[in-house]
């Protein structure tokens, strides 16, 4: 028996209640007489996350999220799934059906997620077919390829049908689509969008009944800029540890509340919204109901007391009260070792005008400019000093491909860094100064089977990621402290981003505007094609 103040989303109401379980479920809720310093909510959900970006296996996962009150997240594997296929995504539901933490998923619909770039695996229409019949399997995973749903590509509109088929929800996936694009795209049957960085964009999509996620990650934070306009869910897509030790879904309900919203609002849409939209049996707490509750201090801070998951205590006051025993998993690099020319652009000009990627702080849309860069040697230099510097894609599944451009935004003085995260194939991504510090920052990563790595002058740091080169076994607190490390190294190359790592990971994305690089080249996603890195 929990006795307080009950939040109840579905009729938006507080009164003092008592609730009954019995065999994991809601027996039965009274409301009764009395006050109480304490607040009784259903357990939050996360209804968009890859786990993977969190650099921890699903069960360290829950082992960091569960004591900040979240008791079901709805992941999307396309990270593990581009680099090891259906036996990754079998790996992530193994793994997470070890915890308490209720990991339903949707089935990547994008692997690769475009054309443009090497993977490790692909998914066709007849396997999604395949996986939504898991159990598991709650969705079609974000439908990221949208000029193949405009142009009816067969096989994207078969992954659609055979979500349709077995009645699951569509994920959607749509930066700045707007006008006849955005109904042809919502016509197919795409149903919810976590892209939207404008209010218009949030308004124009909602009046045609999609579902819009407000997200509020840790490189993308769209909340403040998008809350007024309304929203469905509050999701968090890609979550760093550091940030997952301060707090999960709560602390994004704290966020919302300071930015005005409504605290029972905000709490409806990190609990019955998710819950009613994929056809899960939590969200509310009401009889027949799973006793997935939280209790909480207030409805301002969020502070979470306790976590019940199936009835059964899963956290009290900040810890998990379950045992956590990652399932190991083997993989390899299949890349030869880098040298530094390599990493180089040549030129028999005395300087070359180029196309550069502009990274944006807190943001996955990038920009282009164009910088003038000297020639030496026949080689094109960067300009350190004006910040214009070195990025390199590396495939690594044995095809022994590479593509070298330039960007703009990272800031560094000296040295390079390199990360086995670069969505969505997640082939090796280098920033640098110079080639040599990119060759041995590459080197050494590939040595470990994976992770995040910074090099200056001989002087290495690295974050071992040897889950698919994107997860550690470690607990969230190991893995924080040494990315704390390596932040702490970067900022004494002179980095100005916030979250680097991150940050980088999305300049192969090739789904989010403008300019992007994959290991096959710079790629225009507006254009959706090829462009040369010298204008």
């Amino acid at each position: 028996m929990i006795r307080g103040n009950l939040v109840n989303p579905f009729t938006e109401e507080i009164y003092p209640a008592e609730i009954e379980v019995r065999g994991g479920m809601v027996e039965c809720v009274r409301q009764v007489e009395g006050k109480f310093n304490q607040y009784i909510l259903p357990g939050f959900i996360d209804a968009h996350i890859h786990i993977e970006s969190s650099m921890l296996t699903p069960s360290r996962f829950a082992e960091a999220v569960v004591p900040h009150g979240t008791t079901s997240v709805v992941s999307d594997p396309h990270e593990i799934a581009n680099v090891l296929g259906i036996p990754g995504i079998k790996y992530m539901i193994e793994d997470a059906s070890t915890v308490p933490l209720k990991v339903f998923f949707t089935a990547p619909s994008c692997v690769p997620a475009t054309p443009f770039e090497t993977s490790g695996a692909v998914i066709s229409s007849k396997e999604i077919d395949k996986l939504l019949k898991y159990g598991e399997m709650v969705a079609l995973g974000e439908m990221m390829n949208f000029p193949g749903v405009l142009s009816d590509d067969p096989e994207v509109m078969a992954k659609i049908a055979a979500a349709k088929n077995y009645g699951k929800p569509v994920d959607g996936h749509a930066p700045l689509l707007s006008g006849n694009g955005l109904c042809k795209y919502i016509a197919a049957g795409i149903s919810t969008d976590h892209e939207c960085i404008l209010k218009e964009e949030v308004i124009e999509k909602r009046k045609l009944g999609m579902k819009v996620m407000l997200r509020q990650g840790s490189s993308a934070k769209n909340l403040a800029d998008l809350i007024s306009a309304g929203g469905d869910f509050i999701i968090s897509d890609d979550k760093h540890p550091e940030d997952l030790l301060k707090g999960h879904v709560n602390l994004m309900l704290k966020e919302a509340v300071e930015l005005g919203e409504d605290p029972v609002k905000a709490v409806k849409m990190v609990t019955i919204n998710p819950a009613a939209h994929y056809g899960l049996n939590t969200g509310l707490i009401a009889p027949g109901k799973s006793a997935d509750m939280i209790v909480v201090d207030d409805l301002v801070n969020f502070n979470v007391k306790e976590v019940y998951i199936d009835g059964n205590i899963a956290a009290h006051e900040g810890k998990a009260l379950f045992s956590v025993n990652p399932v190991e998993l083997e993989t390899t690099f299949k890349i030869s070792s880098k040298e530094p020319a390599d990493f180089e652009i040549s030129s028999s000009k005395g300087e070359e005008k180029v196309r550069v990627i502009d990274v944006r702080e807190g943001q996955l849309l990038t920009g282009e400019s164009e910088a003038v860069l000297n020639v030496a040697y026949g080689k094109i230099e960067p300009n350190v000093e004006n910040d214009i510097l070195k990025i390199a894609v590396l495939e690594r599944y044995g095809h022994n491909k590479m593509a070298n451009a330039f960007v703009n935004g990272f800031g560094l003085k000296k040295g390079a860094i390199a990360s086995s995260v670069a969505h969505d194939s997640h082939n090796i991504i280098a920033v640098g100064t110079n080639s040599q510090d990119m060759a041995d920052a590459v080197n050494s990563l590939v040595k470990t089977n994976g992770g995040l790595v910074t090099a200056s002058d001989g002087c290495i740091h690295s974050l071992k990621l040897p889950i698919g080169g994107l997860m550690s076994m470690k607990s969230a607190g190991d893995v924080a402290f040494k990315l704390e490390v390596l932040h702490d190294a970067l900022g004494d190359m002179g980095c100005k981003l916030d979250s680097p790592f991150m940050t980088m990971s999305f300049l192969a994305l090739l789904v989010i505007p403008k300019l992007k690089i994959s290991d096959m080249g710079l790629f225009d996603v507006e254009k959706f094609d090829f462009v040369d890195v010298v204008k």
